[in-house]
């Protein structure tokens, strides 16, 4: 082989390995460019991903939001501003009692199945008509959502009609349907639809069951709690007759036995 043919091989095998490296180096940067890229991409998903937390983490509550909800859907049979006014009785009925309840309290449980048959008997009569507030505030001491779902869900029931209310309302609180305190039962739709079956104007009504799952009424329970929060009431059961509060004679405590809850009445009806 000349030396010619030989230094134009050399040559050759020079300019190959220039662009095999060119080639590599090119290949090398992209590389490196995809490495930044992906890492950006996966610094920009976690930082994304931190910032839905913090939103979602900042989000109220459903509860909350219908707290501060403007628009509010009212049942039927209310009065005054969001329809947080409920007085069900004879229109004629000269007296009104006010019958504060939270649907988880035990004690009103406990009130409603040893009374409440004898405060029906006094609206059927006309001796009195009853003005209701629901509470909720067993739900901020035990962490639930029972009393508030409970609250919507007579709602429900009083857009039916004030005699579905009442009657929901004593289902409720009876011995067969109503848990412990600590058993947050009535924030299942489920349940609270189980109970209304046991009352005759609600068993199987489509449109009240609607109400119930889709929350139709929530606001308006906020709305009524609201309305308990502000009327300096500390507890529940508490009744007033005409503004007069009812207690077991020689105590600060609620009437909880028919003798009792006469006696209170008698007493303030004579002033």
């Amino acid at each position: 082989m000349s030396a010619r043919n030989n230094q134009a091989n050399k040559a050759a095998a020079r300019e190959r390995l220039r662009e095999e490296r060119e080639r590599q180096a090119r290949k090398d940067k992209v590389r490196r460019q995809l490495v930044v890229l992906g890492s950006a991409v996966v610094v920009l998903a976690i930082a994304g991903g931190v910032g839905f937390a913090v939103v979602q983490a900042n989000k109220p509550s459903h509860w909350e939001a219908m707290k501060d909800e403007k628009s509010v859907v009212a049942p039927k049979n209310t009065e005054g501003t969001d329809g947080t006014t409920v007085v069900i009785g004879k229109a004629d009925a000269k007296n009104t009692l006010e019958l504060y309840e939270d649907s988880r309290c035990p004690v009103c449980a406990t009130f409603e199945q040893t009374v409440g048959e004898t405060v029906q008997n006094g609206v059927d009569s006309g001796t009195f008509k009853i003005k209701y507030v629901g509470a909720t505030f067993i739900d901020n001491s035990d962490n639930g959502t029972g009393s508030k779902n409970a609250l919507s869900a007579l709602g429900a029931a009083l857009n039916v009609s004030p005699e579905a209310f009442l009657q929901y309302k004593t289902a409720l609180y009876s011995a067969k349907f109503h848990p412990e305190e600590t058993n947050d039962k009535f924030a299942k739709d489920s349940y609270l639809i189980q109970v209304a079956d046991s009352v005759s104007a609600l068993k199987g009504n489509k449109a009240f069951q609607k109400d119930v799952t889709d929350g139709t009424y929530d606001a308006w329970a906020m709305k009524m709690s609201a309305t308990f929060d502000k009327s300096g009431v500390s507890g529940t059961p508490t009744l007033k007759l005409d503004g007069k509060k009812l207690t077991a004679e020689g105590t600060e405590n609620p009437p909880m036995t028919v003798a009792e809850f006469n006696a209170a009445v008698t007493k303030a009806l004579k002033g």
